[in-house]
């Protein structure tokens, strides 16, 4: 949990991080941004830079043989740690190496910062953090204003303070590991998105129980999507059921045992048998290694709920949702109608 209340920032950079891809330049500020403790944009700022980070999903830097030493950023940032005096000097030399990697025809033109923050509050630990943010999309804001006694309109294009476009906050702490780093990226998706994470930051998942959490989570639902599904004849209430028994265990655990797992939500030992085998090579294909035991993170849990569909969706007159009681529900065929049906039994109509 990151708490930013009592957090000061001490220096601000600002430069405009042209598009590569249309032979547009880097435009560098040629000094810090000027704020003073009475300016409200300093609370506003916080507000954008922070605000977005409320997942507990953490990052480390990572280079060359996983050693985050060989890792560009992580050896300029450490510098800026150790003199933060550094931070103008540091940010021409970020700003130019975002530029390098935005190749990607998407990537867009925008606004780079480079703050450093001091009194930042980490999961109970106060840090100094390296915030490093870029905009790229405009909005149009309405702007009412008096003129001859008269109110009238006119338009203002804009950064909308409650969507950070992309960002990423690096905290004085964990060094040895890669530094303790929250990052978020709202805008791309698919391959180009990678580029803010991998090609710019250089960064790998910090493994904790947020990411433990959250990588079981997303085995159980793709052994569903890929191995206990209609081409191996599995109906699709017993996917359902699946899937609700897998987060309910989540749900209602603080601590996740493989053993207690497999035999109160997989049960049958052919099942058992393939999802073992399916986990070995999801943990290779995705290069996400499995704990067998672990602390189950309750944030993990929330964010990954969401995507646990249990819905029954028979052609576009209904939508059944499943919560549980697999046994209340029953499948047949009517060869007069010639269609499937689903009986469902229940003791209460709400």
């Amino acid at each position: 949990m990151i708490d930013y209340s009592q957090v000061t920032i001490e220096n601000l950079v600002i430069h405009h991080i042209g598009s590569r891809t249309e032979g547009e330049p880097v435009r560098y500020s040629k000094s810090p941004v000027r704020l003073f403790d009475e300016d409200t944009v300093g609370d506003v700022l916080l507000s954008y830079f922070f605000r977005p980070f409320k997942s507990e999903a953490y990052f480390n830097f990572t280079g060359e043989n996983e050693a985050p030493e060989n890792n560009p950023m992580f050896q300029w940032l450490s510098a800026v740690f150790d003199s933060p005096d550094k931070l103008y000097d540091t940010s021409l030399k970020v700003a130019e190496h975002l530029y390098e990697q935005s190749n990607h025809p998407k990537i867009k033109g925008g606004e780079f910062y480079m703050a450093y923050f001091s009194n930042c509050v980490v999961d109970g630990e106060v840090t100094d953090g390296i915030g490093i943010f870029k905009s790229e999309n405009k909005e149009t804001f309405l702007k009412v204003y008096l003129k001859d006694h008269t109110f009238e309109l006119g338009a203002q294009e804009g950064i909308n303070i409650r969507k950070l476009d992309k960002g990423c906050i690096v905290f004085s702490t964990e060094k040895e590991a890669g530094y303790k780093i929250c990052m978020v990226d709202n805008i791309n998706k698919g391959q180009e998105a990678r580029f803010w994470r991998d090609d710019f930051l250089g960064l790998m998942p910090r493994e904790d129980n947020y990411y433990f959490t959250r990588n079981y989570l997303n085995l159980c639902k793709d052994f569903v999507t890929d191995v206990f599904n209609d081409e191996h004849e599995v109906p699709r209430p017993d996917q359902i059921d699946m899937l609700n028994r897998s987060i309910n265990f989540f749900d209602k655990n603080n601590n996740f045992k493989k053993d207690d797992f497999e035999q109160q939500v997989i049960r049958q030992p052919e099942v058992i048998e393939a999802f073992n085998d399916y986990r070995q090579v999801f943990e290779e294909e995705k290069e996400m290694p499995l704990n067998d035991s672990f602390d189950i993170s309750r944030s993990a849990v929330k964010t990954e709920k969401k995507h646990f569909k249990s819905v029954l969706k028979l052609d576009k007159n209904f939508h059944v949702y499943v919560h549980g009681r697999r046994d209340n529900i029953e499948r047949g065929f009517d060869p007069d109608k010639g269609m499937n049906y689903y009986k469902l039994y229940f003791e209460v109509e709400h």
